[in-house]
Order: structure tokens, then sequence, then C-alpha cells
């Protein structure tokens, strides 16, 4: 029944793409994060060149994402997701729906540390979190482990007695960036057959045969529902064991629920998962080498946890030492601990004693010495001569206690933010749309106004963004506190223990910054009110969002206009989600070739045109939207000082300005300005503002004759010229047509005294 194999050198993200090659899912929705993004830009350059028929769903974000994957299972579809740390917890409330109701699918884990503060590499609390989802959880130890594990998971989660989604989960860098000798499968025929047909017993999509599908269920069926799920589980693990020996028959391979590692004649052992297990068989050799029985124990199946194989396993031992890439505060050991220590102590004849050792939160490595310091406080537990205490840590340092790292930039004072540069000037009603415009010293003296983002930050060569926000910066007058969406802006700005803003800087999750900074614009507020704050003490909330914030922020922003909070919000459009490496967002412009949306002989780049946020933000109701580049004269200046304005008197102000970004437009970096102002002479970017629901065009480059068309644009941009050549004709058609379309409404709407 062998298999032929053919020898890969890849890495473990590869690896999932290759097994999803030959498995060719029905459907992926997903959502960019790192380190699991590799993952759906691989796919989706497969299904670019006709590898795979797999329909690819660039959800909004992971929440989104998740309901996508739900909604395609319950059609019967074989399914795939992939994500990582906070964008899994996103997604986290639909995942118990998903096990309730019993659809399959896989969704690749590739593990990473949770936030706060933001880290991108590896630990389990991520993982952690999946153990009470009803989720059947694979893990997968090496890049080969990651490929068998998503074909095997498949197979596991469709079969008849269990019928559950299966998380296959692998360490973000160590294996999902890790290269290593693996083996495939030659013809993907032979794991058609292994897997076979996807038999369902319910569908949504048959209407002769009509079902409810997550019906509200009270007392006593809800009960019943969680005890079927119950026996899925135990049902699952006998499951696992079978396929896998059939899987061992075609691959040689094999997955036992809990593998251990020169356990024979051990009288200490570690208990260790994924790519720190790898590690530790190295020390476990050497100290060997030494005389010293000591073994792994390493599982392969996390839920259902293989409590009666770690029993069977354990039993000759006389030390354990649990490790964990995760801690529980408040705890003296994390889950893997805790279900540890549960089956021990069920096991009446057990003697065992018992440690845990926290190490590598945040990606730092687990190295061969460190899981030798671990090995020796097990030998030495087993001589019962010291003590040792239950739980620590590996691998931190004392940091000097009360102290913060030293102030490097000189703090703004309040006498050079208020230099009255820029003041603003009340219209007579029938003057014109406006209803307040401000008036900007000349830019000699505006340069003289001290930045409130210093230099030496980590920003690509020609990035766009703090140039752009620093002529806005300019026109706001007085202290300002700042919130920042994760994105290029804050991941640059802001590596520990250093920060380029010389202004109370706030950071929290990508898609909740509008509600963050509401609720402290309201505090302030009402502790003036109380006189806790001083009554003549001023500041203006600035939240900064972009790279895709306003995709996955979207809802949280709108509700904040809704409710017409005192603040501004200002979007730095670059066309990508840049900060995980250039993949699609709303924004990008149609027909660009990001790695989430490639050219090939079944694409031409980007399929849908790009989200109009300004006209979102403006149907809110909010009293100013604007759009802005650099270099039209001080009319960035202007606008932030109306922005400041109306957020002080009126309520919600929104701005979008667009930036330069060479390294995601492939544009030439000292070309930045030209191809700014391109975009909006070819009215791909119109210059406008709302005010008080009245449209003024700031610049229309047909009444000064500077209209071109979009392909003028689109020749100094890299990841777009493709829509100039023939075959992409129809396309670049489509493009010209809907930028026409948008125009000509805004046209109308400026020249109309109600819009």
């Amino acid at each position: 029944m062998t298999s032929e194999q053919v020898p890969k050198f890849l890495t473990g993200n590869e690896m999932v793409a290759e097994a999803a090659r030959v498995i060719d899912f029905h459907f992926m929705g997903y959502y960019p994060i790192t380190p699991s993004t590799e993952i759906a830009e691989l796919i989706n350059g497969m299904k670019s060149q006709g590898e795979v028929s797999t329909v690819l769903l660039p959800a909004d974000g992971e929440h989104g994402a998740a309901g996508a994957c739900f909604g395609a299972a319950s059609g019967g579809a074989r399914v795939l997701n992939a994500t990582s740390a906070n964008g899994f917890l996103y997604s986290l409330e639909q995942l118990p729906v998903q096990a309730g109701c019993r659809l399959p699918m896989v969704l690749n884990l590739v593990t990473r540390s949770v936030s706060g503060p933001l880290d991108i590499r590896c630990d389990h609390s991520d993982l952690m979190f999946a153990l009470q989802t009803g989720w059947i959880v694979l893990l997968a130890s090496s890049p080969q482990a990651v490929y068998d594990m998503n074909i095997i998971a498949v197979k596991l989660g469709e079969h008849p007695e269990v019928r559950l989604p299966v998380i296959v989960a692998s360490d973000g860098f160590f294996t999902s960036h890790q290269r290593q000798s693996c083996q495939i499968f030659k013809e993907k025929k032979d794991v058609q057959e292994f897997l076979g047909p996807r038999n369902d017993t319910i569908t949504t999509l048959d209407p002769r045969k009509p079902i409810t599908l997550g019906p509200y269920m009270n007392d006593p069926d809800l009960i019943n529902n969680k005890y079927q799920l119950h026996l899925a589980h135990e049902a699952a693990l006998k499951v696992f064991r079978n396929i896998c020996k059939e899987y061992e028959k075609r691959t040689s391979r094999s997955y036992d629920p809990l593998e251990t590692y020169k356990l024979e004649d051990a009288t200490s052992a570690l208990f260790l998962i994924n790519s720190a297990a790898e590690t530790a068989k190295d020390a476990v050799d050497h100290v060997r080498a030494e005389g010293k029985k000591v073994g792994l124990l390493k599982p392969n199946i996390l839920r259902p946890f293989p409590f009666e194989d770690l029993k069977i396993a354990s039993h000759k031992l006389s030390s354990l030492v649990i490790g964990e890439r995760s801690d529980t505060p408040g705890s003296s050991g994390g889950p893997l601990s805790q279900e540890v220590r549960s089956a021990l102590l069920a096991d009446h004849h057990c003697e065992i004693s018992t440690i845990s050792r926290v190490y590598g939160l945040g990606g730092k490595d687990f190295r061969e010495e460190d899981a030798a310091e671990m090995i020796d406080l097990g030998l030495r537990l087993t001589t019962k001569s010291e003590s040792i205490p239950l739980f620590g840590f590996i691998g931190t340092r004392s940091g000097v206690p009360n102290t913060l790292p030293p102030q490097v930039i000189p703090i703004l004072e309040k006498s050079q933010l208020i230099s009255k540069l820029v003041s603003i000037e009340k219209l007579s009603p029938g003057s014109s749309k406006q209803k307040i415009k401000a008036l900007v010293a000349d830019p000699s003296l505006l340069v003289a106004r001290p930045k409130r983002i210093s230099p030496g930050h980590g920003a690509c060569p020609g990035c766009g963004i703090f140039s752009g926000l620093d002529q806005f910066f300019k026109g706001i007058e007085g202290d300002v506190v700042v919130l920042y969406h994760t994105g290029c802006a804050m991941v640059v700005t802001t590596d520990y223990p250093f920060s380029a803003h010389r202004v109370t800087y706030i950071h929290n999750l990508f898609q909740n910054g509008a509600p963050t900074l509401s609720g402290l614009v309201e505090v302030f507020e009402e502790k003036r009110r109380r006189g806790e704050i001083q009554a003549n003490e001023d500041l203006t909330f600035i939240m900064v969002t972009g790279d895709g914030g306003m995709d996955i922020g979207m809802g949280p922003t709108i509700g904040t206009a809704l409710r017409n909070h005192k603040m501004i919000i200002l979007e730095y459009d670059n066309q990508g989600y840049m900060n995980t490496g250039g993949q699609l967002s709303y924004t990008t412009p149609y027909g660009k070739a990001t790695s989430t949306s490639q050219v090939g002989k079944n694409s031409f780049g980007k399929s849908f045109h790009h989200k109009d946020t300004i006209s979102i933000m403006a149907a809110t109701g909010i009293p100013y939207v604007f759009s802005a580049i650099e270099g039209i004269g001080t009319d960035l200046v202007e606008k932030g000082a109306k922005a400041q304005w109306y957020a002080k008197n009126k309520g919600l102000a929104f701005g979008k300005i667009l930036v330069a970004c060479p390294l995601n437009w492939a544009s030439e970096e000292s070309k930045g300005l030209e191809i700014l102002q391109r975009a909006a002479d070819c009215c791909f970017f119109p210059i406008y503002e709302i005010e008080n629901g009245l449209t003024i065009l700031n610049y229309n480059p047909e009444a000064l004759g500077k209209k071109v068309p979009v392909e003028n644009w689109l020749q100094m941009m890299g990841k777009e010229k493709h829509l100039l050549k023939p075959e992409y004709a129809s396309a670049l058609e489509e493009f010209q047509t809907e930028v026409d379309r948008r125009w000509q409404q805004l046209k109308i709407k400026s020249e109309h005294p109600l819009l």
C-alpha cells in the first residue's frame, strides 16, 4: 500500500500549502497575521497558476474568516483556515459554534505569543485557548509532521464517529519558517484515495432536505449536545490511532497519540510539545551518554488528551518535568501541567514527583542547554534530597526594580506646540458650502514647529507615512494623545525599550483602536468635569490607522463614529497590509498584484474595487471627513487644523491620506510625490472634504486641464503595470470605468447645494 513519495526541502508553512495542493480544499477563508500569513499566500499562488481549485476568501478580519469557514463547512465543503495569536483569539467566539454544530474543517494554528505587549514570535499562549473550544488539536513538531497532520486531520474530522473540526498546531518561525528535508506524495490521487469522498449526513445546500443548523437549544437538550461532543472526542482518540496506522502503511511515518523517546529504563523524563521536544531529544542523548537514565514524552494529539497513554508510559518514572511555552498567571503551572498531573493522580500506583517550568515565551529560543537544565532538575528531584520549587521559569533575567528606560528624546513643552501658526475663521452662512476656513502661516514658518515623531524610526526608504503624518500634525495646536492601530507606523516607531513618539502613545488590538480611544476621550471629559483635571487643560485625541486597519477595524470605527466622540481618526492608505508583508487590503486598487492576489494564467490581481472609506465614514453623519495627499500646498495642514476644530467643538473627524509605499507599489523611492499627484490627477484618489454633510472638491484636475487616464498613474506602479498589457485590456477598462463613475458622482455632489 506504500504510496510513492518525493523529497522536498521545505518549511512548515510550505508543507501546509503542499498538503492543501493534494487535498484540494473547496474553500479557504483567511486573514493575514504573522507567522501564518504565508500559507494563504502560497495557496493563492497555486490558485493563480491553476494548481488548485480552492476558493480563497480574504475576510475583513479573523472573526469574519471563521464565520465564512463555518458557512462553507455547513455546505459539506472541505475547508481550510490559518491564523495565529490574537487573530486566533479574535475568532475564538466562532470556534465552539463550529464544534457544537459538528462541522469538520482544518485550521492551522501557527503558534505565536498573544498581546500585550505585541510580540510576533512563538509561544503557546494562543494554543492553550483552544483547549475549551471542542476542537480536536493535533501537534506538529516538524515541517514533515505539519504536512502529514493536515492530511490526517481531514480524514479524522470527517470520520462518522467524530465529525469535528481539527486544529493542526505548529510553532511559529521554529517550524513554520524552518526548512527541512521532507517527503510528500508524488500523486494527488493517492491522497484522495486515502481520504475518500466527503459524505455528510446533513448539508445546508439540499433544499429537498431542509435542516435547522444552530437552533436555540435550552435545558435539558444542551447537556445532551455536550455529552455527544464528549463521546465524539472519546471516539476520536481511537479513530486517530487507526488512521495513523493506515497512514503509516502508505508513508512509513507513524504518529502515536503519545510519542516516547528512550523511556524504556528511564527514571526521569521531560514532557514537552512541538519543536521544543525535538530540541530536547539531543539533550536526552547527551545526558544518556553520561550514563543517566532519562527520557522524553511528546504528545502528537492534545485534544482529546492521551490520558491512558500517559498513565502507562509514565508508570515506572520517579520524576517528571513538565515544560510549558505558556503561563497561567496565578497558577502553579499552565494547562499542560494540570492535565499531566490529573492523569498521574488518577493512577493510584503512581508516585511520580512532578515540577513545572515555563520556557520560551515571546519566541525566546529553547536550546539544548535549557533542556539539560530541566533534565538536571528532574534527576535532582528523584533523589528527594532537596527542596525544588514546584513551579518556575527557565531563561528569565532580573531587571532593576522601579526603573524606566531613559528619556532619550527631549519632552515637548506646551509653549513649543502653541505657536499660532494656524487659525480658524468661521465663514458667513451664505458665502459657500464651507463652514470654517483654516488660515495657515507661510510654510517656511511651519517647518520650525517641532515634530511629534522624532527621526530614528525604522520605516523603509521612501515610506510616505511619516512625512504625511508630520504635515498633518503641523496643523494641530497644543498637546495630543495618539493611539496607533497595529501597522507599519506602529511597528517601526516602538521597538522596545525605545520609542520615536514625543507625545503620549497608546496601542491596542488591530480592530479595537477607535473604541479604546473613545473611552479615554470620555474619561478625560468626566475627570475635567469633576475637577480632577484642570478646566483649562486641553488635549486632542488622535487615532492613526492604516495597513488595512480600516478593514478589520471598520465595524468598531463605525460604532465610534455613530456615537460621535470628540476625536480624530486619520487613516494612512498605503494600499495593502504592509506590516504583514504586502497582502491585499480592501483599499488595494483593482487588479493590483499582491501576495494574496497574484497574477497568473487564472488571475489578474485583485478582483474587486478599492474601498471608498471616506463615503462610508461620511454616511455615519460625523461633522467632518476629508481626503488629502502631500504636495498640494498647505492643504493637508489646513485639514489637520479643521479636523482639530471639529474634534474640539462638534465631534468625530475622519481623514484619509494616500501615502507612498515603494515596497508595496514596486515603485521608485524618489518618485513618491509624483505618484501621489498622478493618483489625484487621474481621479483615483480625489481630494475633497465633506463638512456637515456638504461636499467640497478641493482639487479638480479637469478644471485645471491636468486630468489624465488611470494608465498614466499605473505606469509608475510596478505591481499594476501588467494591466497595461493587451491581455488585460478588459480589466483596465473596468478599472477606468469605475474611477470615472466615482469621480462623476463626486462632482455632482460638490455642485449640489444639499450634498
